[in-house]
C-alpha cells in the first residue's frame, strides 16, 4: 500500500488511545478500531506509522502487528490463546540440560539456574531437571500454576508475551522478562546459550546469522511492546 497520509495523531477516547491518519481512525485488518490501552503504546505505534516511507511495509511495523493480533486474534478468546502459550511450560528449555562437556554444563547452570530459582520463589513451584532431550514431565502443580500466571494476562499482555515464549522456547524466561525480574539482554543470552555454544565451536553461517537477527528484531519489539503497556 502506498502512503497516502501526511499526519499521524494519537486520539484519546473511551476505548483507549486511537491512531488517526489525517484525522481518519486506523483500523485493524479485522476492521476493528486500533485502540491501544496506554498512551505510551499509542505513541510508539503512531511513530511506526509516521515513519512509513513511500510504501507501507508491515514487517517494519512490529508494534502495530502485535496490537492488531491482540485485538483481532487474542481478544475474542484470550483463554485459548493463553493455554497455547502455557503449554511451553510442560517442556521448558531451562529444564533440559547437557550432560557434557563440562564447560557447557556450567554455562547452562550459571545462566538458567537463577531464572528457575526466581520462578520457584515467585510462583511457589518445583521443576524437574533432565539431561538430554528425552521428554520429562513437570509436576502437575507447576504446570497449573504457570498456566494460571499466563491466563491472568489480558489480550495485549498476551500479544507481547507470545513472541518471547516462542522465540526463547521458554515460558519461564518469557514470564521473567514480562515481570522485569531480569533485563532483556540477560533473557536473550539465556535463550541463545546453546546456539552461541555451537557457533563458538563450529562457526555461524550467513543464513543462520540472518535468522538470528530476525528473531532478535521480533524479540526486541515484544520487549518494547510490553514495556509500553506499563
Amino acid at each position: 500500500m502506498k502512503r497516502f497520509w501526511k499526519t499521524v495523531t494519537v486520539e484519546p477516547g473511551e476505548a483507549g488511545f486511537g491512531i488517526a491518519l489525517d484525522g481518519r481512525p486506523v483500523r485493524t485488518p479485522g476492521r476493528a478500531p486500533l485502540a491501544l490501552p496506554t498512551a505510551a503504546l499509542a505513541r510508539a505505534v503512531a511513530d511506526e506509522w509516521a515513519g512509513v516511507g513511500d510504501t507501507l511495509d508491515p514487517r517494519a511495523m512490529p508494534l502495530t502487528g502485535l496490537a492488531n493480533a491482540a485485538i483481532d486474534r487474542i481478544a475474542p478468546d484470550p483463554a485459548a490463546f493463553a493455554a497455547g502459550l502455557a503449554a511451553y511450560g510442560e517442556s521448558d528449555l531451562l529444564c533440559y540440560r547437557a550432560d557434557d562437556p563440562e564447560p557447557l554444563v556450567a554455562r547452562q547452570a550459571a545462566a538458567w539456574d537463577p531464572v528457575l530459582d526466581w520462578a520457584r520463589r515467585r510462583y511457589d513451584v518445583a521443576f524437574t531437571i533432565a539431561s538430554g532431550v528425552m521428554p520429562v514431565a513437570q509436576p502437575p502443580a507447576t504446570v497449573a500454576r504457570l498456566a494460571e500466571a499466563t491466563a491472568a494476562r489480558d489480550a495485549f499482555a498476551l500479544a507481547g508475551l507470545s513472541p518471547l515464549v516462542t522465540i526463547t522456547g521458554s515460558l519461564v524466561l518469557a514470564l521473567a522478562r514480562a515481570e522485569r525480574a531480569f533485563d532483556a539482554e540477560t533473557i536473550w543470552a539465556a535463550a541463545q546459550l546453546d546456539e552461541d555454544w555451537q557457533a563458538e565451536r563450529w562457526g555461524e553461517d550467513s543464513l543462520a546469522a540472518q535468522t538470528r537477527a530476525a528473531r532478535r528484531r521480533d524479540y526486541d519489539a515484544a520487549v518494547t511492546f510490553l514495556e509500553a503497556l506499563r
